[in-house]
């Protein structure tokens, strides 16, 4: 008997011999392929297998999260606005205390609206709807301030503008991909 074992070359590039084997599909994996994950290696073939488990949504689960997130994001680009124009300094607290808990109540009423469906591609497509929607607001506000006289109130305006759409559209996105922010 011999306490040699088996020479074992990787699934996917057959020139490399490897020790590693998937611990998924018991599959021979070099260190090129294994993906580590909290259980430990796994060849790219069983991660994408799982990841599929983990896309649910469904196409129709679209158009009403993407009109949501646009109308949403709209309406609180018009209140930065508005809020803007009579005070600027306020509109700016008002932006950095609210828009975060804006955004948790947006997030969370898309993932009631889509049954709780999940999908990578969903939520992109949910947080551009959002980045759109605080779009036009910042247009005008810009548009305005290049017509009329440059001052502090109108750079402020445009910062809460910007400040409202990154911020909103960040949020919105990791509190649907499941982060806690």
């Amino acid at each position: 008997m011999s306490d040699q074992s088996e020479t074992l070359y990787c699934a996917n590039h057959p020139g490399v011999e490897t020790g590693l084997r998937c611990n998924s599909c018991d599959k021979p994996i070099c260190v090129q392929c294994a993906i580590k994950t909290p259980t430990g290696y796994r060849c790219p073939e069983c991660v994408k297998g799982q990841q599929k488990k983990f896309e649910t949504a469904e196409w129709r689960d679209y158009p009403p999260a993407l009109i949501t997130a646009f109308l949403l994001s709209l309406f609180g680009g018009w209140l930065v606005t508005f809020l803007s124009l009579l005070t600027p300094l306020f509109a700016g607290i008002l932006v950095f205390l609210l828009t975060p808990t804006y955004g948790f109540v947006i997030s969370e009423l898309i993932r009631r609206l889509i049954n709780r469906r999940r999908s990578n591609r969903l939520f992109k497509f949910t947080a551009f709807a959002i980045a759109l929607g605080a779009l036009p607001f910042l247009l005008i506000t810009t548009g305005n301030m290049l017509l009329g006289s440059v001052g502090f109130g109108s750079l402020l305006r445009i910062a809460w503008q910007i400040i409202y759409g990154v911020t909103l559209t960040s949020t919105v996105y990791y509190r649907l991909k499941g982060l806690q922010i």
